[in-house]
């Protein structure tokens, strides 16, 4: 199968023993069709050719994307994601040929985790993120809603009676529900309507913006599973930048789809590269391969041996970031 004509049909059933020749594949293909990834990889001094493992392989720093337009191919695409952030900061965009295999991705992610979408009815609690354009996670959360074919379903800007009335009905019904939401919106839900939701999964985003004192993972979930009377908080790991989410069911312990993986390398080596431990997360995402597919993130991690991996925070130096939590 030629790199150039992959589609989600390729990479939903791949398995573990096949990934790293697809990615093999894909990181040659992006370093001769991507000029940003081709002049990162030089820079590097990385013989392409003599890469024949995970850690080996060279990886963009997420950084690039507020400076660059990257993109793979002869033509910048017109439509992009960008990423959430205050006036002051300089955004990143996110170049997507293809939203149809975006579409693919984040549909085949959450049928994974949770199962079909027909099945919930899907609340998105979203302010900022809704008021801007260009938000990947609302064109997400937007056709998770649609997806889910129930009237009641949809966004929640700041109408918390509205969304406590909705939600008290939706309970009453014993239907399944998922509320998604970002963080500092649902802190300031339950501290205004605590809730002891019985038939409700509560699914965190990241995005505290500075709106609130930011928290640790675990602080931020035993805060919100205490305000809506739940065993857990359901997690999802995405950023503007990836075409794939991870998502935990609780703990904090996300879990990839087929297609992406995650790597560590040390905090003071960027270079020297891990597929477990603890250090700084590096994503390899197989639905990105018409931008980068190999990005150094700024947020601070453990991988496990099973691929699972923790979010623990971020690098001191990096840019305040929705997705990602300070190391305390």
């Amino acid at each position: 199968m030629q790199v150039e004509s992959w589609n989600m049909e390729d990479l939903k059933g791949l398995e573990s023993s096949n990934f790293l020749s697809k990615a093999l594949s894909l990181m040659q293909y992006q370093a001769t069709n991507n000029a940003v990834y081709r002049e990162w990889v030089q820079s590097m001094k990385v013989d392409l050719d003599g890469v024949k493992i995970f850690e080996q392989i060279p990886f963009l720093p997420i950084d690039f994307f507020k400076t660059h337009a990257i993109y793979t191919g002869s033509e910048c695409p017109s439509f992009y994601f960008e990423s959430s952030g205050t006036t002051q900061d300089i955004v990143s965009k996110h170049f997507v040929k293809d939203l149809s295999l975006y579409e693919e991705s984040f549909m085949e992610c959450f049928q994974q985790i949770f199962g079909a979408p027909h099945d919930y009815c899907i609340l998105g609690l979203l302010p900022n993120y809704l008021e801007r354009q260009h938000s990947s996670l609302v064109y997400m959360t937007q056709h998770l809603i649609q997806a889910s074919k129930d009237a009641r379903s949809g966004f929640y800007l700041y109408d918390f009676e509205k969304l406590n009335h909705t939600l008290a009905m939706l309970e009453k019904a014993q239907k399944k529900t998922i509320l998604i939401g970002v963080s500092f919106a649902l802190m300031d839900f339950v501290d205004a309507y605590p809730q002891s939701l019985k038939h409700t999964m509560v699914v965190e985003t990241g995005g505290m913006k500075g709106r609130k004192q930011e928290l640790t993972k675990p602080a931020l979930h035993a805060y919100l599973a205490n305000g809506f009377g739940v065993e857990s908080i359901h997690s999802e790991y995405g950023m503007t930048e990836l075409l794939s989410q991870a998502y935990s069911k609780g703990g904090g312990i996300y879990t990839c789809p087929p297609w992406m993986k995650v790597l560590v390398a040390d905090e003071s080596d960027p270079t020297a590269l891990s597929t477990t431990g603890r250090g700084v997360l590096h994503i390899i995402d197989l639905a990105n391969h018409h931008s980068c597919a190999f990005i150094a993130t700024e947020d601070i991690g453990i991988v496990h041996p099973d691929g699972s991996f923790e979010v623990i925070g971020r690098l001191d130096q990096s840019a305040r970031r929705g997705c990602s939590l300070l190391v305390v």
